[in-house]
């Protein structure tokens, strides 16, 4: 089966939950298949980079976006009543190239990631599934309860743009997948139930217990420009911490992850680490006594909590981040949805030893049973394969 993959981001390094999700898609998608990748980008992809798919891929074409030309979209879009970061990822060019792309490869299914990428493959005649990965109009309207002034009025016009967007998906798609069954109900259609939820998965070979000297308390690892990581950032020195080093004083934290902003780096302290540059996030993990993930808002299936597991480090989060995973509270991961409940949890694990071991063990086991990449990536063939044989009537 030719697969032609269509992606908002080229998807390596795997520094964001989307290039994860593609990259490890890509990877064993390739195995029984012939993969083709077009992808948009507003930044020069290393040739390192490149290196890194073309195993997996039989050819690879890449359409620098200009940003100029990418702003001008965001104000198109506003005055057109349409998506503004639809607009962001959209361009004459690539749309131009595309075609040209497309025609040449010749693909049995096209798979594209996002609504970002609708305006690319939404006129080819082509069998078509696109994956939401999450929902995206949920993870805006989350955003708008922290925001104020225009940039709430901003968001909630996203909000309502990307919700139109997602419900006219299921008249443009022959299939439509996702990361988890909260996102799916969190999709406006009366069919929504038909969305197919495929979870991400994690490379235990990569993601195994390390031994490491625990230099830090607490960890939280996320890309640091991205609005919900800051925002739990904040949450967890502002509000946590001070009750945690009330009784722990000497208690430290590690922050890591890529493109950290202002408002992270303000927190560096001697009892906060900020690091930017991390070239194993495996060391960030195996360093830290627990991870936290205090997720006040956002969607879709947290990696970090994921990758933790996997290395049998014990997690705290909060259940907006555990309604996508479903891990059980009290046994595999603990739940504080209050400062105070988040705090005392963080208190306990660092206290209890016994608790500390119970929980990453369990934990270990439950991602092992469920978050495996290669019986996720199986479902998504069978998906891709249904729709490349089925040319019936599309969701609508």
């Amino acid at each position: 089966m030719k697969i032609l993959v269509v992606l908002p981001r080229f998807p390596y390094p795997l520094e964001k939950g989307d290039k994860l999700r593609a990259y490890n898609q890509i990877k064993y998608l390739a195995r029984n298949n012939e993969v083709y990748l077009f992808c948009v980008s507003h930044i020069p992809v290393p040739e390192e980079c490149i290196e890194q798919l073309k195993p997996f891929c039989k050819d690879i074409c890449i359409v620098r976006s200009p940003r100029v030309a990418n702003y001008l979209n965001v104000a198109r879009n506003f005055f057109r009543a349409k998506s503004l970061q639809i607009g962001f990822w959209d361009s004459k060019l690539a749309r131009k190239q595309y075609r040209q792309f497309e025609n040449n490869v010749q693909p049995d299914v096209i798979y594209s990631q996002m609504v970002r990428t609708m305006p690319l493959v939404s006129r080819s005649r082509r069998p078509k599934v696109m994956d939401f990965q999450d929902a995206l109009s949920m993870n805006t309207e989350r955003r708008m309860e922290h925001a104020r002034g225009l940039w709430r009025y901003m968001l909630h016009f996203e909000f309502k743009m990307l919700r139109s967007t997602e419900y006219n998906a299921f008249k443009i798609f022959d299939a439509l997948t996702i990361i988890s069954d909260v996102d799916s109900d969190a999709i406006p259609h009366r069919k929504n139930s038909e969305i197919n939820v495929v979870p991400n998965g994690v490379d235990f070979e990569f993601f195994h217990p390390m031994e490491r000297e625990k230099e830090y308390d607490i960890a939280f690892c996320g890309n640091m420009s991205y609005e919900p990581n800051i925002r739990a950032t904040q949450y967890l020195i502002e509000k946590v911490m001070p009750i945690v080093w009330q009784q722990r004083p000497d208690a430290r934290v590690l922050i890591a992850g890529a493109y950290p902003k202002q408002s992270v780096m303000k927190y560096e302290s001697d009892h906060v680490v900020i690091m930017p540059s991390v070239s194993d996030i495996r060391d960030c993990y195996a360093s830290a006594k627990i991870l936290a993930a205090p997720m006040q808002n956002g969607s879709g299936l947290q990696n970090k909590l994921l990758e933790a597991m996997s290395m049998r480090i014990p997690c705290v989060t909060t259940s907006i981040a555990n309604d996508s995973l479903h891990a059980t509270p009290g046994k595999d991961i603990l739940i504080g949805d209050t400062p105070e409940t988040f705090a005392n949890h963080i208190l306990s694990l660092l206290d209890n030893d016994a608790l500390c071991e119970t929980l990453s063990l369990s934990a270990y086991d439950f991602v092992h049973q469920h978050f495996e990449w290669e019986k996720a990536v199986a479902k998504l063939e069978g998906i891709l394969k249904e729709a490349a044989a089925d040319q019936s009537p599309r969701l609508q």
